[in-house]
């Protein structure tokens, strides 16, 4: 967040874009993806695409482990300030992101009722307001988070990879998902010329990005990226506006289920 966010936002200042951003508030557990090494052959073939080491930072890949956890937003305080008074959106992604990606499915409902409270109750520290929408960490989802989901005024949910928006069963909360591939989950080459094969059929459609990532170290892919965008007949928005763009839209109500989607490491909600 100290070196991504900023770059994030001179990029996103250079062609003019605002953007929804999805904040971690509490702690940066990220050292505890060691134990996934151990289980999941699929997150070490990630890591060593990606090439971890390079993309987080040797001290990141400590925390929670060697090294105690730092507090991610809640330790920038400014730099929220700094992202809305850009003219960005902030939301709600996560209290301990690692934890939420690594052993929802092992937690007990009371576990998650505490998460959204302490994430929350971060948020409306920082932003001074409550949250409009709610983005789950790793696109991780089960019917108790949907349930809780429902206690809160989220106008929307950004929490799957989708193809098109819609109403989620349980909840009654709109959807608007991630449908387009993020860069390090294809290639940062393949990525912006899937992304563009995909833009030119037209629709709409929400990118994922990472501060590690499209704000770090593949920073050129992205300027790339959107030089090629500037040149298509898109308007580009942050999600609130997109969401005011679905209200006369008679969405299906769908069910979710998981699926494990190219180049993930474990299975997202679609």
């Amino acid at each position: 967040m100290k070196r991504g966010v900023p770059r994030l936002l001179s990029i996103l200042g250079q062609f003019g874009i605002k953007a929804t951003f999805y904040l971690s508030m509490g702690p940066d557990a990220s050292g505890r993806a060691v134990l996934q090494l151990l289980k999941n052959p699929r997150f070490i073939k990630k890591m060593l695409r990606t090439n971890a080491g390079h993309l987080y930072g040797m001290k990141t890949t400590l925390y929670g482990t060697l090294l105690p956890s730092p507090m991610i937003a809640l330790s920038f305080p400014g730099l929220v300030e700094q992202i809305i008074s850009g003219g960005h959106e902030v939301e709600f992604h996560a209290w301990d992101h690692r934890r939420w990606q690594d052993e929802l499915n092992t937690k007990s409902y009371e576990w998650i009722e505490d998460w959204f409270e302490k994430g929350i109750n971060a948020y409306r520290k920082l932003v001074k307001k409550d949250p409009s929408s709610f983005g789950a960490p790793a696109w991780l989802i089960d019917d108790r988070v949907l349930e809780l989901t429902k206690r809160y005024s989220f106008r929307y949910l950004s929490c799957t990879r989708a193809k098109e928006p819609f109403i989620h069963e349980i909840s009654g909360k709109l959807e608007i998902p991630s449908d387009l591939p993020c860069l390090e989950e294809i290639g940062v080459t393949q990525g912006v010329s899937k992304i563009l094969q995909i833009l030119e059929g037209g629709g709409m459609h929400i990118l994922p990005i990472h501060a590690e990532v499209e704000g770090g170290i593949w920073d050129r892919y992205f300027i790339e990226l959107y030089e090629k965008i500037r040149s298509m007949d898109f308007q580009i928005l942050p999600l609130s506006k997109i969401r005011t763009l679905l209200e006369s839209e008679a969405l299906p109500v769908r069910k979710y289920r998981m699926e494990l989607i190219p180049g993930r490491s474990s299975p997202c909600a679609v």
